[in-house]
């Protein structure tokens, strides 16, 4: 069970097999978290493998470090996995990559991290503190239109006009500050309730994604992902709602797609590009003792491909 402070890896076990350890393979985990992908990978690899990790949160890189430490074949690096081909290490090849999406137990359970509206925090959802701006620094500067375009394309929020105009005129007021003040705010612009679901989850989702570029990293990190991998490696992507797993199915699709015949049946142009990723199985969802042991799983999707020669 998930407590406070801790991550439970979704998805662990399936991920892993994805991915085909071989003991002497190089492989990089590009969202470390606490670790507990990286640890399941580990313990497939002999004494000539090595685990490539990745991650944007200081308290993460700190936790790989410390793991670093205690087995040699652990390399560490902070910063997103969108720029992993810009690592020498990940350059020289890698037979697998994964990537497990979103924000992890220990961010959310923090509330001095801004992540979640369960407790009061500040309004801060950096996956790096030391980057960027907060997400109330966003919204204090952020015009209408922008706030209203973010919400609806990155939390689908159908009311997403009236919570910027309600953004607006608080800060006129006084800056927004706390999780709790926007959550308050945003509980009382919307007109309709989704059952089960806080008013503000998509207002803070979105807010998320603006504030750490999660998608333009996505997008950036599966191409890198594609030019890191030997022949035979294997992507494996773990998300957590339909953006995520829209950019990742049509990533795959498209770099797996065998170009279209020319005029009259005749072959494709010899320049055309040739496709890069093989599709392994359909989409794997965490089963129902997942779900009901951890329920922050029940959204999860894991998509894998192989890179063709």
């Amino acid at each position: 069970m998930e407590q406070a402070g801790t991550h439970v890896p979704v998805l662990r076990d399936e991920s892993v097999a994805a991915l085909a350890v071989r003991g002497d393979g190089s492989y990089l985990d590009g969202t470390f978290g606490r670790g507990g992908h990286a640890r399941a990978v580990l313990a497939r690899l002999g004494g000539a493998g090595r685990l490539l990790v990745m991650d944007k949160d200081p308290e993460a890189i700190a936790a790989a470090q410390a793991l670093a430490a205690e087995d040699p074949r652990v390399r560490v690096r902070h910063g997103s996995f969108a720029r992993m081909d810009e690592w020498a290490d990940a350059r020289e090849g890698l037979d697998g990559v994964l990537l497990d999406l979103g924000v992890s137990s220990p961010q959310i359970d923090q509330p001095a991290r801004g992540f979640s509206f369960q407790a009061d925090g500040p309004l801060d959802m950096r996956m790096d503190p030391t980057q960027g701006a907060s997400a109330a620094q966003w919204l204090a500067r952020a015009g209408e239109r922008e706030i209203a375009d973010a919400l609806f394309a990155f939390g689908e929020e159908r009311d997403s006009r009236r919570i910027a105009r309600a953004v607006v005129a608080r800060r006129a007021e006084a800056p927004i500050e706390t999780t709790r003040e926007l959550a308050e705010l945003v509980a009382r612009a919307v007109r309709s309730r989704e059952p089960g679901k806080h008013p503000a989850t998509r207002t803070f989702q979105a807010l998320r994604i603006v504030v750490n570029g999660e998608l333009d990293d996505l997008a950036a990190g599966l191409q890198a992902a594609v030019a890191c991998l030997r022949a035979g490696g294997r992507l494996a992507v773990i998300s957590f709602h339909s953006l995520e797993d829209r950019v990742v199915k049509r990533f795959i699709r498209d770099a797996s797609r065998v170009a279209a015949p020319g005029r009259r049946g005749l072959p494709p142009p010899v320049d055309a590009p040739a496709p890069r990723l093989r599709a392994v199985g359909e989409a794997v969802l965490p089963s129902a003792a997942e779900t009901a042991a951890n329920p922050r799983a029940r959204s999860a999707v894991l998509r894998v491909a192989e890179r063709l020669p």
